[in-house]
C-alpha cells in the first residue's frame, strides 16, 4: 500500500521560509518521479514543482521559480519542498504527488501522477 504523508505546513508571514517534506513508503521509490501540488480555496489544483527519480531535471512553476527549490533522498524516500519569499498567494494545501510514467506534459498535471498524500496546509500573512 503506498503511502505519502507530507510535514512541515504552518503559519508564516510574508517574506518567510518554510520546508515541507514527503515521506513514501509502499513503493519502489527511486522509480517515481516526485512532484509538489497546492490548492487554494475555490481553486483547481495546481503544479508547483517537479523532481525525476534520479534528480537529473526538475521543473518549477513561474509562479515559483527562484523562491521555491526541491530536493529529494533517495535513500530516505523523502522529498522537500524549501519555500522562501513567501507571498499571501502561496497560501494553499500542498500535496505530495508521485508518477511512475510521464510525458514533459503530464508530469506538470495532477492527472499525470498515480500516488497522493493528504496535503499540508500552509498559511501565509501579509
Amino acid at each position: 500500500q503506498v503511502q505519502l504523508v507530507e510535514s512541515g505546513g504552518g503559519l508564516v508571514q510574508a517574506g518567510g521560509s518554510l520546508r515541507l517534506s514527503c515521506a513514501a513508503s509502499g513503493l519502489t521509490f527511486s522509480n517515481y518521479a516526485m512532484g509538489w501540488f497546492r490548492q487554494a480555496p475555490g481553486k483547481e489544483r495546481e503544479f508547483v514543482a517537479v523532481m525525476s527519480w534520479i534528480c537529473a531535471w526538475a521543473y518549477y512553476a513561474d509562479s515559483v521559480k527562484g523562491r521555491f527549490t526541491i530536493s529529494r533522498d533517495n535513500a530516505k524516500n523523502t522529498v522537500s519542498l524549501q519555500m522562501n519569499s513567501l507571498k499571501p498567494e502561496d497560501t494553499a494545501v500542498y500535496y505530495c504527488a508521485a508518477a511512475s510514467s510521464y510525458s514533459d506534459y503530464s508530469i506538470r498535471t495532477a492527472g499525470g501522477y498515480h500516488h497522493w498524500g493528504q496535503g499540508t496546509q500552509v498559511t501565509v500573512s501579509s
